[in-house]
């Protein structure tokens, strides 16, 4: 793992590591959080991209709370992964990982606003992996479950025709370890928040950070309520919405999904 990371880094584009855009200002991320900027105790670092709106916790070295926008379209992105993982140079060096970071731990670099999400135009593909969206991930749990919920997302924006707003991050306290020679702390839980914009429904889901979970995303589901004890966050929800309230899980289809990427791709 630490020498196939080691070899990704080195194929990176080297544009994608020298040049950087800059962050938009505040008022760009608006669609973003349409009902209000989650509030936390926690000194934050509020950093907007073309796509995402996010906390940067700049002592753990995280997102503490990643929000964006998921619209049908969106959700069917056409261009391909580049795997271009760039530190923040928004961020002081002292108060941002690198992905050297992450070689020889055994964690994968794990998306918080998916890179799947994304992949509408080459700036929110590029954007989707500046490490300030990232947080240590075991890779079972990366490339498992996480990646079933971040699929489902997708689909029940283009499948279901809805736009979508979603609020991801890690949870973690000062007693969780770290990485790196950075000190990247590693969460021990992380948790997902999806609001239908048109319904105002809201599902919410905690992962812990284990290896094998299984596939069953309604053994995760919690409320909203149940996160923000966890993060010690308050997150903003439409009029109406009830944070103590488990909605029923909504129904998926990947295969729908991978369809309907075919069709808008055009792929054989």
């Amino acid at each position: 793992m630490k020498y196939l990371l080691a070899f990704i880094l080195l194929l990176l584009p080297f544009t994608a590591l020298a040049d950087q855009d800059k962050p938009k200002p505040l008022p760009s991320c608006g669609k973003q959080i349409p009902y209000g900027m989650p509030e936390t105790k926690k000194e934050l670092v509020i950093i907007c991209r073309t796509a995402y709106l996010l906390g940067s916790d700049t002592l753990a070295k995280l997102p503490a709370w990643v929000a964006y926008e998921l619209t049908p379209k969106h959700a069917l992105g056409c261009l391909p992964r580049s795997n271009a993982f760039a530190s923040d140079k928004s961020l002081d060096p002292e108060h941002r990982s690198d992905p050297k970071d992450y070689v020889g731990t055994g964690y994968d670099i794990g998306h918080m606003a998916p890179d799947g999400d994304m992949s509408w135009s080459d700036t929110t593909e590029r954007e989707s992996f500046i490490l300030s969206n990232m947080s240590p991930q075991l890779p079972g749990l990366n490339r498992g479950i996480w990646k079933l919920l971040e699929t489902a997302v997708r689909t029940w924006s283009a499948g279901d025709k809805k736009n979508l707003i979603v609020y991801v991050g890690p949870i973690y306290n000062n007693k969780d370890k770290t990485i790196g020679e950075g000190k990247v702390t590693v969460p021990h839980a992380f948790y997902k928040i999806i609001i239908d914009e048109n319904s105002g429904e809201v599902l919410a889901f905690i992962f812990p950070q284990k290896e094998a979970l299984g596939n069953d995303l309604s053994k995760f589901q919690t409320t909203v309520k149940d996160i923000e004890n966890e993060t010690d966050i308050t997150f903003k929800l439409p009029k109406g919405a009830n944070k103590t309230i488990k909605t029923k899980l909504w129904d998926y289809s990947v295969k729908a999904l991978l369809n309907d990427k075919k069709d808008a791709c055009k792929l054989n």
